[in-house]
């Protein structure tokens, strides 16, 4: 027992707590270091790592649902594809144009069913073809295009700040949400789908990710500052050296963020809900598997990365 606020709490209760914060230790200053100091083809390797493992998770789960998913198809495809970008960022010129990488984007996302169609061919049983096509398409656009787009991301003007934002963002509103929810959660968002979700956690949710939106572009210079002293960035001023958009669209942009990431939390509790299981793996101490850590920012990322192509391409 832990005596805390003048109340015994078992240890067990604890212990599940302390695991996310060791682990968030560990590897928040790891992530900080890739995403504004790393080269883009080593964040390029790392990404893919992220993806194939994830990936992993998500087959696995769908055995659940009765699927035999293509492991080794998904695989090679989403090496393959990450292998591109790797060549692409390693280049005498790494800047990815976004036009040409929206177009790749466009390709792979139409040809992979007919990939993996193509694939269940092969398959002894025919009737396993089309399930088994289908979560590798998935796995494929649900999580390979999503992390390809924070690479890119990274190789545009301010991409650094950017990726720094979008993970803050979304971490301050899992976190906000965790503990509100814990503290004063009464009203369930969505208790067939997640019972733990609560309305006055998603409400504490957006308030810390509004909170850490504003700190960011409000005191962009301060910020900026701290990282140049601490040596995460080479160049001085708000936002890397780079002219700070007006704050009120910076502002609705949070909040949209916000809402996506939400979103994508409950949707893989969707899909573990379905599959009858709790965590998606176990990789991560105190967070389940990569899928449970990432599930957020799979939604998330598309819509920053779409903010910022539509500003560079208009």
């Amino acid at each position: 027992m832990v005596k805390w606020r003048g109340r015994d709490i078992p240890t067990c209760r604890l212990l599940p707590l302390l695991k996310r914060i060791a682990t968030a230790v560990v590897l928040i200053p790891i992530v900080l270091a890739l995403i504004l100091r790393a080269p883009v083809p080593v964040l390029a390797v790392v990404a893919a790592v992220v993806a194939l493992s994830t990936i992993h998770e998500f087959l696995k789960l769908t055995e659940s649902y009765g699927v035999q998913p293509m492991r080794w198809p998904t695989y090679l495809s989403t090496g393959v594809f990450f292998f591109w970008l790797i060549i692409c960022a390693s280049g005498e010129t790494p800047l990815l144009s976004t036009g040409r990488f929206l177009v790749t984007l466009t390709f792979a996302a139409a040809i992979a069913p007919f990939l993996f169609l193509t694939r269940a061919m092969r398959n002894r049983d025919l009737s396993t073809g089309y399930p088994a096509a289908t979560a590798s398409t998935f796995g494929f656009v649900y999580i390979a295009l999503p992390m390809a787009m924070l690479v890119q991301l990274r190789q545009q003007w301010a991409g650094a700040f950017y990726l720094l934002y979008l993970l803050l963002v979304v971490w301050a509103g899992d976190i906000f949400a965790y503990f509100a929810g814990k503290a004063i959660g009464r009203h369930l968002m969505a208790p067939r789908v997640s019972p733990k979700k609560t309305w006055e956690g998603a409400v504490a949710s957006m308030a810390g990710s509004l909170l850490v939106g504003w700190s960011l572009f409000g005191h962009a210079e301060q910020i900026s500052s701290m990282l140049l002293r601490a040596g995460l960035i080479t160049r001085p001023g708000g936002m890397f050296g780079l002219e700070i958009p007006a704050l009120l669209p910076m502002i609705e942009l949070t909040m949209v963020l916000n809402v996506a990431a939400q979103l994508g939390d409950l949707v893989e509790s969707l899909i573990k809900r379905g599959a009858g299981v709790k965590d998606s793996g176990a990789i991560l101490p105190g967070h389940g598997g990569m899928l449970d850590r990432i599930d957020a920012l799979l939604f998330a990322a598309p819509v920053l990365w779409f903010y910022v192509a539509w500003h560079v391409m208009e």
